[in-house]
């Protein structure tokens, strides 16, 4: 026991030496700490541009030029072995300088686009002219480099005040205003007198009445223009000009014929029409015995003669076409609308509506054929619903159009909301130019009078001097004169006496010369009298174009905010935050929930072909779709049965409708979060999993669609909503809700019983991210934003339509999405391997063991700029096919350059342990007393100490 108590005792001892020597030697370290100096590599602050920054264009320049980036690869090696040394290299304080890298900051993705002006040779509308001088001024003033934008996950849009909410707080793996940045190239085509008057007779011959019950006048009659029959129009005039690989935005001004007041576009029938061919049996007896295409499709000749060989590609480009570029194609088109005419002519009501409603039965519509089919073959109508009249359009192709002399129109929220289309967000010619042009003698001398009365009253009764009544005058004249006598066609007499009183105004200022006269009133007289000198505000002399006027000013200014946004919505959107990669095939797997069990998937009251097709569309040429369809009763799958219960809530809802009635509504929902989290705990259990879940070439895209009989949503408002990992889609059996969109003053219907187009537009945002087109994300405001112009077409993102079809501006937008995806991973991961290096430093001991890598490491560099640069060659070509096909190599490439990277770096390391074994301290005075001090404990603590005796 003693001997284990000493031994113990003396264990003791030992360790409270060995903790005390421990706390004398940090102590030590501390006092040295100030005084020594480490290896720790410097960090340099300002970095010079090179070659190697070509997408980091900053400091040089906005967009790519031949000058930035060259044909080969040869200013992208390192100097030969014989101009480097290792003092150089040592003194370039880090590889990253050593060879001239920088983090990339901007690559930049060309995009070509396309205005082009009908009814602006001074033919159209007003006969107003657009001169080179004026586009240039004003369009040029449009930002043509876009950062490429991602919105954060948004909460509840539909709020009482319909106001956007996003998570700012969020994560997000890639950067909301991303590193690609769009460079469009604009090149404005101003067509000939020949194409105004050929989309003048086409309006003409395709415009029908919107009400047929004959209750309107035609001088108070509202008019549609029959949309798919332009579409003909404008397809075969891009194809003409061979415009197909730019994006085209039309922007009509044809003349207004006095008979048709106001006429908008409209997919299919108007209300009235509806309800006529619902109560005359006859009619759809004599559709559905009509076998034969109806001859008033338009078929034009593809005839072909190429605008230019290549886009300019400039950031601003102007092009006069002569009518000598497009007389083929208006022969053609005029031969054709004649024959059509001729066919109208005669006809009446009933018989128009039967050739249109066989020209949708054998149209491309898909939604179109499947409810005139559905209402023909069950006599019933009550699934129809007149689509809404616009005067903006988003065609199938790369073409969209404004026409400023149809509507005005408005759309949007019917209470509250943001950016929603009103009569007045498009420019009008007839407000701004026609009212100039409009003005009468009454009205322009009313105009003065009115004009002298306010300047003169600023006098009030106190004496004034000669020159300062002189010079109000020559201010209101001149201030009338810029805005009522120049740019009119019919000069007003007014003018003419205006520009008699300016001759004797110009005499009296010269009489202020004399000597009289003091000083102050020379020099102003003197001063007016120059001013004079250059007007020509009175002259009938013919100027090459037009001065300026504040209405032509006003005009084109907005005229250009709208095309900036046509830019900004169609063009190159915004897109969902997240990673979108391009996969070669996707696995739809469809998961129908019903209530009862049904004996056939054929039973379920959906349309397997419809959605089979509409999700296909979705997908790219280089993809491939799958389907499975599996049907899941809540009756047989307890499980399934609680999550559906789970997440289903209910809500009051307000809702104020367009007449001004308030409205609660008890909205049955179901919550897509709880949803989400029970059927993730089912698939864990695999219950739902499919065959592809782990695959790197297939997607697999889960779609729940939830068939329930009474009015269902997905998060109080949404009939689908995409998710991170699913799809959620609920359908019901009511088949006309009042929603809390409007249109031209009506609420819009939803067909419950048919959410296909809430499904695809769910299904783009999961694949890519595509969103809604009036929601854009705004730098200034941190935030989407909505603008409701752009929010046309038969997509599945228009609310003015029923369509559900992918134009090509969806389809480019989801092959972008892709490409940016890979393209803003890879320079992730080259800026993590550059940030290496800068923080690896140079010596002249590593030199030979880095020149080893040195031509490796740059050229898995320059290769991984070779796939930028190529990526970014076909994109500006829209050539997407061959652009998704190097976004495997680019990844490869990528992770190349990192591996080597840290393949250098791991090479380096063993160099700075084994050879630098010297530590170098700073000898400093100051610190021998605290050497004293220590070495002073030290001996206290360590002196040998007698043994003291023990006593047991």
């Amino acid at each position: 026991m003693d001997l284990e108590r000493s031994r113990s005792s003396s264990t003791a001892s030992a360790f409270i030496k060995l903790f005390r020597l421990q706390f004398l030697l940090l102590t030590l370290l501390l006092f040295l700490a100030p005084g020594s100096h480490g290896s720790t590599p410097k960090t340099h602050g300002s970095r010079k541009s090179s070659v190697f920054s070509l997408f980091n264009l900053k400091e040089k320049s906005e967009f790519w030029s031949e000058s930035v980036i060259r044909g080969d690869f040869d200013d992208l090696e390192s100097l030969s072995p014989g101009k480097m040394d290792a003092l150089n290299y040592s003194k370039a304080g880090n590889i990253a300088n050593h060879l001239k890298l920088l983090e990339v900051d901007s690559m930049y993705l060309p995009v070509p686009v396309n205005f082009i002006f009908v009814g602006f040779e001074g033919k159209g509308n007003q006969e107003f002219k657009l001169h080179p001088e004026e586009i240039e001024r004003w369009f040029t003033k449009i930002d043509h480099i876009f950062e490429h934008t991602r919105i954060p996950q948004i909460g509840e849009v539909l709020t009482p005040f319909y106001k956007i909410s996003v998570d700012k707080g969020q994560r997000h793996h890639l950067p909301i205003v991303s590193h690609i940045n769009y460079n469009f190239s604009v090149h404005a085509i101003q067509m000939g007198e020949k194409v105004t008057s050929t989309f003048e007779h086409a309006i003409n011959v395709f415009t029908r009445k919107d009400d047929v019950s004959g209750n309107r006048t035609d001088e108070g009659a509202l008019w549609q223009v029959d949309v798919d029959m332009m579409d003909v129009l404008f397809t075969s005039l891009v194809e003409y000009l061979q415009l197909e690989n730019a994006y085209n935005i039309f922007i009509l001004n044809p003349k207004r014929d006095i008979k048709r007041a106001k006429y908008g576009y409209r997919r299919g029938l108007s209300q009235s029409e509806i309800d006529f061919l619902k109560e005359n049996k006859g009619l759809q007896t004599k559709i559905l015995q009509s076998g034969n295409v109806p001859e008033t499709i338009l078929a034009l000749d593809k005839l072909k003669r190429p605008l230019y060989e290549k886009h300019p590609m400039a950031k601003f480009a102007w092009t006069i076409t002569e009518d000598t570029d497009t007389v083929e194609w208006y022969n053609v088109c005029l031969d054709a609308l004649n024959n059509i005419e001729r066919l109208y002519q005669g006809k009446d009501i009933t018989d128009i509506i039967q050739s249109k409603v066989l020209q949708l039965l054998k149209g491309k519509n898909e939604d179109m054929k499947l409810l005139y089919e559905k209402g023909l073959k069950s006599e019933n109508f009550g699934d129809l619903h007149a689509e809404c009249l616009t005067d903006t359009w988003i065609g199938n192709d790369r073409w969209a159009f404004i026409d400023l002399s149809a509507g005005p129109f408005a759309w949007g929220p019917a209470v509250g909301g943001e950016g929603v289309r009103t009569e007045s967000s498009l420019p009008n010619v007839e407000k701004t130019i026609g009212a100039v042009s409009e003005l009468s003698e009454d009205e322009a001398e009313d105009r003065l009078q009115d004009a002298i009365q306010e300047k003169f009253a600023i006098f009030g009764d106190k004496e004034h001097q000669a020159i300062d009544i002189l010079l109000a005058e020559i201010d209101i004249y001149e201030l009338f004169a810029f805005k009522h006598c120049k740019g009119r066609k019919v000069k007003l007499a007014l003018c003419e006496e205006l520009d008699e009183r300016m001759r004797d105004l110009k005499n009296e200022l010269q009489s202020f010369e004399g000597d009289e006269y003091d000083e102050n009133h020379k020099r102003k007289a003197i001063e007016a009298l120059k001013r004079m000198e250059g007007w020509n505000l009175f002259s009938d002399t013919h100027e090459d174009f037009q001065n300026y006027t504040v209405a032509r000013d006003t005009f084109l200014a907005h005229l250009g905010a709208t095309l900036w946004g046509s830019m900004r919505h169609i063009i190159s959107p915004s897109i969902a935050d997240g990673a979108f990669h391009h996969y070669e095939k996707i696995s739809f797997q469809l998961y129908f929930i019903t209530q009862e069990k049904f004996r056939n998937i054929k039973l379920l009251p959906v349309d397997l072909n419809a959605i089979n097709n509409g999700l296909s569309s979705l997908l790219l040429p280089s993809q491939k779709p799958m389907f499975s369809q599996h049907m899941l009763p809540l009756s047989e799958d307890p499980a399934l049965a609680m999550a559906f219960s789970v997440a289903r809530r209910a809500a009051a809802v307000p809702l104020l409708l367009v007449n001004g009635t308030y409205r609660k509504r008890i909205s049955t929902y179901l919550d897509s979060s709880i949803l989400q989290y029970q059927l993730q705990r089912l698939n864990e259990h695999g219950s739902i999993k499919g065959s592809h879940a782990h695959s790197r070439s297939t997607l697999e895209v889960p779609i729940f669609w939830f068939i329930h009989s009474e009015p269902l949503f997905v998060d109080k408002h949404y009939q689908a909503k995409a998710l991170s990992d699913m799809i959620i889609v609920v359908q019901s059996e009511e088949s006309s809700w009042e929603s809390h969109l409007q249109c031209n003053g009506r609420s819009l219907l939803w067909d419950l019983r048919r959410p296909v187009k809430a499904a695809l537009a769910a299904a783009s945002e999961h694949l890519a991210g595509l969103l809604p087109l009036h929601l854009v994300y705004s730098q200034a405001h941190e935030t989407a934003i909505e603008d409701w112009i752009w929010a046309v077409g038969c997509n599945p993102f228009s609310v003015t339509s029923q369509g559900w079809h992918i134009s090509q501006f969806e389809s480019d937008t989801i092959a972008r999405s892709y490409i940016i995806t890979t393209l803003e991973e890879s320079v992730q991961l080259v800026n993590s391997a550059i940030h290496l290096l800068i923080m690896e430093r140079t010596t002249e001991k590593t030199y030979k063991l880095f020149q080893s890598q040195e031509r490796e490491l740059v050229n898995k560099y320059n290769y991984v700029v070779s796939m930028w640069r190529r990526i970014s060659s076909f994109t500006g070509e829209l050539r997407y096919v061959d652009a998704l096909r190097q976004l495997y190599t680019l990844e490869e490439a990528s992770k190349g350059f990192v591996d080597q990277v840290n393949a250098t770096i791991a090479l380096l390391h063993p160099i700075h342990c084994t050879r630098e074994r010297k530590v170098h301290v700073v000898f400093d005075v100051t610190t021998i007393p605290a050497f004293l001090v220590v070495l002073g404990v030290l001996y206290i603590v360590l002196k040998p100490r007698r043994p003291k005796p023990k006593i047991n």
